[in-house]
């Protein structure tokens, strides 16, 4: 390959079409190593009278990178979830894609079950209200109970026994009158003693009907007062306990209600401000989306999302291999269908992807680019990505073709007037084109391509170091024979 070949190749890196320039050299490589063997096979041919495919080593620049897929997505999505209890069937969904309208209807829910609810808690918050009233009537009954005894009832049963004691006493004065005046009479021999007898047991009964009548104010006035007080008192505490509950019980059956016409209100669900629709990204094992007409909802699920389409991004996954080279602000190419980007690393993962038989077991490590802003990016869209690792200035770089690894170190084989000479060299960083070499070689040498089909000494190498690979395999699949004593 020439110098000018090389020229090219850098320009071509430079403008980020990569992608093409790899399919050309590794089809280039492939035709040359196919015109070569087939040389090799005509009788009399060696490999000192062949022309041999050469690149001649100089100074440029190598850029190397990692490249990998993904689909763009939005940094900043406005999320639309469920806002109804339970599960619910979905019966209208605007399809993906949409670019709605302010106030526009996203999302339609079965109603059916709501209503019912809806129509069953406003019948019970008119029960909550009628059972409310009533305790407070009885709460106002058992203050006025209260009342009423103290300046009515107790004062009117006082009053009689207090007058039925005056009585009392009157008839105790009378009595006591009747007896001294009939004793009297008695000495002077006017009255017989059974008649003194009877006005002394007139007295007697005089002093109990006191006597049982001042107890009986006296019971009124400690216990009967006392006890219908704490009765009373009871009966307007538990009326009052009864008013809190009901008043409770009112307020849960209002916000029942009220929840439940929320609710109703929320089977329809409608666009807060204008912009894209897409749906959620579904499940890599399903088939279909989980929403769509005739799914099943539940609370909280994300249904709808409006991404901002001014600030884009790309997620990808890096291999574990490379992972610890990339960083945040490190440039990235992005390759659209319809246009090319530089973007930049503004996250990369410190935990890796759950790795299994779904992934191959290749671990990978999630990264973000961000993309600026830009007219027609829209979610979903394929991206080729090219992550800049590394940018080397002014370096000396051959071919990855021209280079054969082998147990003893790294060789290719440069061209001399007597012909191929093999001869050992120290390789630096490396794209999937060209190699930095670190020392072994000059600029303006020129090395063998493909030495590999082109040069039995390559040939001899390449498989000498397969076989080695090979029996170094096999030794650790053994497994070491154990004893007894073991």
């Amino acid at each position: 390959m020439s110098d000018g070949a090389q020229h090219e190749f850098d320009a071509q890196t430079r403008t980020g079409d990569r992608m093409v320039t790899r399919i050309v050299v590794v089809v280039g490589v492939l035709m040359i190593g196919g015109a070569a063997a087939a040389v090799a096979l005509l009788p009399g041919s060696s490999a000192k009278n062949q022309s041999l495919l050469t690149h001649t080593i100089s100074r440029g620049k190598l850029t190397v990178s990692v490249t990998e897929q993904g689909t763009l997505e939005s940094s900043n999505n406005t999320e639309i979830k469920c806002n109804v209890r339970g599960f619910n069937l979905v019966t209208y969904v605007v399809p993906t894609g949409t670019v709605v309208e302010e106030g526009q209807e996203l999302v339609r829910l079965d109603t059916k079950v709501i209503e019912e609810q809806h129509s069953l808690t406003k019948t019970n918050t008119f029960i909550a209200e009628a059972t409310l009233a009533e305790t407070q009537a009885n709460v106002e009954k058992a203050s006025i109970a209260i009342e009423a005894y103290e300046k009515g009832r107790f004062r009117s049963q006082l009053q009689g026994l207090e007058k039925e004691l005056a009585a009392n006493q009157r008839n105790l004065r009378t009595a006591r009158k009747m007896y001294e005046r009939s004793e009297s009479l008695f000495r002077q021999g006017y009255v017989t003693e059974l008649q003194v007898e009877g006005d002394a047991f007139t007295v007697t009964q005089a002093e109990l009907e006191l006597k049982v009548k001042e107890t009986e104010i006296k019971v009124l006035k400690d216990f009967t007062r006392k006890m219908q007080m704490e009765t009373l008192g009871g009966n307007k505490t538990a009326s009052e306990s009864k008013l809190a509950a009901d008043q409770a019980g009112l307020a849960m059956e209002i916000k029942r209600r009220d929840r439940a016409a929320q609710e109703l209100k929320h089977c329809v669900i409608r666009a807060e401000n204008s912009g894209l629709i897409i749906y959620p990204s579904a499940a890599s094992w399903k088939t279909t989306p989980d929403i769509t007409e005739g799914a099943t909802v539940r609370k909280d699920q994300v249904l709808l999302l409006m991404p901002d389409l001014t600030q884009m991004q790309v997620k990808l996954g890096i291999h574990e291999s490379v992972i610890g080279r990339v960083r945040p602000g490190q440039k990235a190419i992005v390759e659209l269908p319809d246009r090319t980007l530089e973007a930049t690393v503004s996250e990369v993962a410190s935990v890796t992807r759950p790795a299994g038989w779904w992934t191959g077991n290749v671990v990978k490590y999630d990264t973000v680019i961000e993309l600026p802003s830009e007219e027609g990016l829209k979610p979903g869209m394929s991206a080729d990505v090219d992550v800049i690792l590394a940018i080397h200035e002014d370096v000396l770089t051959i071919p990855v073709a021209a280079v054969v690894e082998t147990e003893d170190g790294t060789f290719c084989w440069v061209q001399s007037k007597t012909g191929p000479t093999k001869r050992l060299i120290e390789l630096g960083d490396s794209n999937d084109v060209f190699i930095e070499i670190i020392a072994g070689l000059n600029e303006g040498e020129k090395v063998v391509l493909n030495p590999v089909s082109l040069i039995a000494e390559a040939e001899e190498d390449a498989r000498t170091t397969l076989a080695q690979q090979q029996a170094e395999g096999n030794n650790d699949d053994k497994i070491p024979a154990t004893s007894e004593a073991d």
